[in-house]
């Protein structure tokens, strides 16, 4: 195998995924990163680089200084915007097509799986796409169109609602804020019913998304793991497959099912 070859694709693996009824996908910043979407670890660049992500994104940041925080996330979803999916998105909404019971979970935001074609995307995360009132609760709409960089790279005041005028919030999960309810209880279902669960492109740092394929193999799911390098689950997956997204995922279809 040459360094730029991706690793074969197991065999036993690809014939439990061609017969498997209920798959599992669970993705993390990583299934997004050969998009150029930054994890949340990578240092911030440009005119963000003096700024800590996880400094930004809390309901505190928000309450001292909304316009900063409207900003970045601005930017993020510009970003978003520009980006394209790739490989492995789109290996994933293929999966969607063949696998009678396919769920997708995913801690991004940047609905760079939706633009690929898969439906029924789970967000734990919540979405950048999707800002409601902090006052309220009420969603919120964004114009068209992608959003300019903001003036400096720093402050842009956020919209206002029009049900109560109360200040318009990103539409993600911040930090000391719970995951939504709904989505998680359909992840933790479908953890528990799946005969295989994909694990793609994250760290299994962050609970309790990193739980699911706990869960899955408790119940007895096949654990196959895509990422680039180790992470706490290594000793748990019965596969763990060295390489991004892009790389493994469309070999793993083609195997499964050819082109």
């Amino acid at each position: 195998m040459t360094p730029t070859e991706p690793p074969r694709t197991p065999p036993d693996l690809v014939e439990r995924l061609r017969n498997a009824r209920r798959v599992l996908v669970l993705t993390g910043a990583g299934a997004s990163a050969e998009s150029g979407i930054p994890t949340f670890r990578d240092a911030l660049t440009g005119l963000w680089s003096r700024f800590d992500a996880e400094s930004l994104a809390t309901p505190g940041a928000f309450a001292r200084d909304p316009e900063l925080v409207w900003g970045w996330y601005e930017w993020r979803r510009m970003k978003a915007l520009l980006a394209e999916p790739n490989p492995g998105h789109r290996a994933i909404a293929a999966l969607a097509t063949r696998v009678p019971h396919l769920t997708l979970v995913t801690q991004n935001v940047d609905h760079l799986h939706e633009r690929a074609g898969s439906p029924q995307v789970l967000h734990l995360h919540g979405s950048l796409h999707s800002p409601r009132c902090a006052r309220c609760g009420q969603p919120q709409a964004l114009p068209p169109g992608i959003p300019q960089e903001p003036e400096g790279g720093r402050r842009l005041a956020p919209p206002r609602c029009a049900l109560c005028g109360g200040p318009v919030r990103p539409g993600v999960v911040w930090f000391g804020e719970s995951l939504p309810e709904t989505e998680l209880a359909r992840a933790w279902a479908s953890a528990q019913g799946c005969e295989l669960c994909l694990s793609v492109g994250t760290s299994g740092l962050v609970y309790p998304a990193a739980d699911l394929p706990r869960v899955a193999l408790a119940a007895g799911a096949t654990l196959a793991q895509v990422n680039p390098t180790a992470t706490p689950i290594d000793d748990l997956a019965h596969h763990n497959l060295r390489g991004t997204a892009g790389a493994i995922l469309p070999g793993l279809v083609r195997a499964a099912w050819g082109a």
